[in-house]
């Protein structure tokens, strides 16, 4: 640009100017460059967050985030383990079938990109091929189909599409047309949890359109729709002026797995132009060869909810609801048909998996299922104490059992017969401790055999109950017939702590009650023998104090307790909703002590408390013990001073005075006695010429139920009963031989008689002759027995 500015300008000066102007506009560019660099570097340090800074990460940085996220490291290492065999189970089985879903999402991106009418001419494949295949696969004739993410979404479109069908004008005056005849949407009582609140929220529908339909409870299952009634529920409606648009029924209830009468319940729609939808796991076996008749039932409902992600173990495949309308139209505004065709894209996952897999996959999957759950409870039907809840015991893909045992008395029965369960505390109580006992009975199953699937459910009957849904499970984790036979090898174990500790449950209870300083804490959410607290005495101390004593002790009891060596497991209890400052005793077995264990740790609680009192005291009786001898050693010297006279005190004479005429006096001094808690006069230590043992202390106490134990017995144990005889016979001889030593003339010899505490070797047990030794050398290297603390001031002489 200079060159050309040269040539165009013949002036040299003008020229050069130029050059200068353009070399100072450059210099200000840059300047303005650098501070709209530096600029743009602050913004960035101070508003961007800090994975975004900078030109980008490299991908090793970010799968190595996605690893620990997936883990959790800063999860608890037992919880962690767990989580962790679970998550590798899981990964384990994602096989090449989940791999053909995993690529359909990386395609379905990938052809996304594609030109439009491309794109259309293939998604309509896929979507057409999909919808053919699932119809054909699950005997669903003539039917469209919607895939979604959310398994509630494809009901909610349903519901949509019954609304804009049943109210013409829907679609111009919107809700307003509502308000002539309100609309009634019927689930059961068994359905999922909450599932008529989000219906309703997303509908904008208020929850006074939502009926909850009960289940039976006189005859026929419990979890099944109480068709009667709802025919009585519909024709209320109607006579009211209300309109019923839907009803929610179930093949497979989410929680015990039973099928309504679907059947029954098509007619009653067919009545009174209802909607029937159909939801649950048993749908799945609409593909199999075999298929109960309530079950097949369901081919003839106008809607359905497949979930075939957790059925055949492909991870995330979209839920599919199969339909019938004539109307596209109205499926077009209902939101179950979409123009645009990268929704369409949401099937291809499915289009590969259900090629990969074919007929005869899909068939073997859900066939491997039901034999699972036919294998389980076939075992289970072996087993006492065990409860199990199926619909069918030849064909239920779901399978609930439970453990249960009355442990009430035949007065209590009795009597808790003649009132209802709401009206008998007795019986709300064993039901409490019957579901928190099956709560951990599902927790360790679940955690022992983590490819069983098992997990623990709440039913409105039963209770907590420990469900086995392979359908749901067994694609995903893998689970094979040694899996169930590993469960129910793990249950046969639990089975006796569980029948033992609820036994021996009321009976420590009463022993604890028993027991002085021990308070039972009646916590019936707690799974184990029960909760105790030690009582301790607060002498006049305030609350603050007093609370912060009752925690120390507890705390350094429970560390007591964990330390003896047992089988018993001792903890604070729950991390929410426990009690404060309590012993939590867990599962026990059946050769549990009861009363020893109450003894010991009342036993050990005074033995803290007692400690802890003699820590608190000690300062103030040492402070006081210091203060009177002071005052005593005072008096002391002011005696000496009369007794010597006034000549002895002046320095020059009195060293005269003594020379000539020496003043004899007695030593004098004081000893402090620390469990008198008073002071002594030292005179006859200096006759004697030893110091005296004072008062002995009462030897410490110990439990009446302390026993002679077996080599390898552990504490709390009660003797087998092979060992009884065993334990008897030497009882008896071992009171023989204290008889036999009582009998023996007392003769001593002339080492015994200088040393009288001393015995033979022969005469006492080994234990009692190296406690007496002991007291003995004690003895003689002059140790006090009492602690003794001696102040003493003797004269100077001079």
């Amino acid at each position: 640009m200079d060159a050309t500015l040269e040539k165009q300008v013949v002036d040299p000066t003008l020229a050069e100017m130029g050059k200068n102007l353009n070399e100072a506009m450059k210099m200000l560019e840059d300047s303005q460059r650098k501070v709209e660099e530096e600029n743009e570097k602050k913004y960035a340090r101070k508003d961007i967050p800090g994975p975004l800074q900078g030109s980008g990460q490299d991908m090793v940085s970010i799968l190595q985030l996605v690893q620990n996220l997936m883990h959790g490291e800063e999860e608890e290492e037992s919880s962690q383990a767990y989580r962790s065999s679970v998550v590798a189970c899981r990964l384990q089985n994602v096989g090449e079938q989940g791999h053909m879903a995993l690529l359909g999402h990386s395609l379905a991106a990938y052809i996304s990109v594609l030109d439009r009418e491309r794109l259309r001419k293939l998604t309509t494949r896929i979507l057409s091929d999909t919808t053919l295949w699932l119809c054909r696969l699950f005997r669903y004739e003539n039917g469209s189909a919607y895939y979604h993410e959310d398994d509630r979404e494809g009901l909610l479109k349903i519901c949509r599409l019954v609304i804009h069908t049943r109210y013409e004008d829907y679609t111009v005056e919107g809700f307003n047309v509502l308000c002539t005849k309100q609309p009634v949407i019927y689930i059961s009582s068994a359905a999922r949890t909450g599932l008529g609140q989000a219906l309703c929220n997303q509908l904008g529908l208020p929850l006074s359109c939502m009926c909850r339909v009960p289940c039976n409870t006189m005859f026929g299952s419990q979890h099944q729709m109480d068709v009667a009634l709802l025919d009585r529920l519909i024709k209320g409606d109607v006579e009211s002026g209300k309109l019923p648009l839907l009803l929610v029924a179930n093949a497979g209830t989410p929680g015990a797995g039973h099928t309504d009468k679907l059947g029954r319940l098509k007619e009653l729609c067919e009545q009174y132009n209802v909607w029937l939808h159909v939801e649950g796991v048993n749908l799945a076996t609409l593909a199999l060869g075999y298929v109960s008749s309530s079950v097949l039932a369901a081919a003839k409902c106008d809607s359905m909810t497949l979930t075939l992600g957790s059925w055949l173990g492909l991870p995330a495949v979209p839920a599919v609801t199969l339909y019938r309308h004539e109307d596209p139209s109205l499926s077009l505004a209902a939101g179950l048909t979409s123009s645009q065709p990268v929704e369409k894209l949401r099937a291809l996952p499915l289009w590969l998996s259900l090629q990969y897999l074919g007929h005869d996959g899909i068939v073997e999957r859900i066939k491997h299922a039901s034999q699972l759950s036919q294998r389980l409870l076939e075992n289970l039907k072996n087993l006492d104490f065990i409860k199990t809840s199926v619909e069918d015991e030849l064909s239920s893909p779901v399978v609930v059992f439970k453990f249960f045992q009355k442990y009430l008395n035949r007065d209590q029965t009795l009597h808790a017969a003649q009132t209802s369960a709401t009206q008998h505390p007795i019986i709300n109580n064993e039901r409490h401790i019957n579901d928190t006992f099956n709560q951990w009975l599902g927790e360790q199953l679940a955690q022992l055999v983590p490819a069983s699937g098992v997990d623990v459910v709440e039913l409105e009957d039963e209770g907590t109950c420990v469900r086995f849904s392979p359908l749901m499970t067994s694609a995903v984790l893998g689970t094979e017939i040694q899996d169930i036979d590993q469960l129910v090898d793990c249950l046969k174990m639990k089975i006796p702590v569980l029948t033992s500790t609820l036994q021996l449950r009321e009976e420590f209870e009463q022993e604890v009650r028993r027991t002085v300083d021990l308070l039972y804490i009646e916590d019936l959410s707690w799974p184990g023998l029960g909760v105790v607290r030690y009582n301790y005495h607060s002498d006049g101390k305030n609350d603050d104090n007093q609370e912060k004593e009752l925690e120390k002790i507890n705390a350094e009891l429970l560390k007591k307790l964990n330390e003896l060596e047992s089988d018993l497991t001792f903890s604070l209890g729950p991390e929410f909703g426990g009690q404060k400052n309590c012993i939590y005793i867990g599962m026990v077995a059946e050769d549990l002590d009861v009363s020893e264990l109450a003894e010991t740790i009342a036993a050990t609680g005074r033995e803290i408390e007692e400690n802890s009192r003699l820590l608190e005291n000690m300062t103030e009786v040492v402070r006081k013990g210091i203060q009177e001898a002071q005052l005593q050693l005072q008096k002391a010297n002011e005696e000496r001073l009369l007794e010597e006279g006034l000549l002895r005190q002046i320095p020059v004479v009195g060293s005269v005075l003594n020379w000539f005429s020496p003043f004899q006096a007695s030593p004098k001094g004081r000893t402090f006695n620390l469990t008198a808690g008073s002071l002594e006069s030292t005179e006859s230590t200096y006759v004697s010429k030893a110091q005296g043992t004072g008062t002995t202390p009462p030897p410490t106490p110990t439990s009446s139920l302390t026993k002679q134990r077996h080599p390898g017995q552990k504490i709390f144990k009660r003797s087998l009963r092979n060992s009884d005889a065993f334990s008897e016979t030497s009882s008896v001889s071992h009171c023989d031989d204290l008889e036999k030593v009582d009998q023996r003339p007392p003769t001593l010899s002339p080492a015994q008689e200088q040393r009288p505490l001393e015995t033979e070797k022969s005469e006492l047990p080994k234990e009692v002759l190296q406690a007496t030794r002991k007291d003995t050398e004690d003895i003689q290297s002059g140790k006090s027995s009492n602690d003794c603390m001696d102040v003493e001031e003797q004269e100077s002489q001079r």
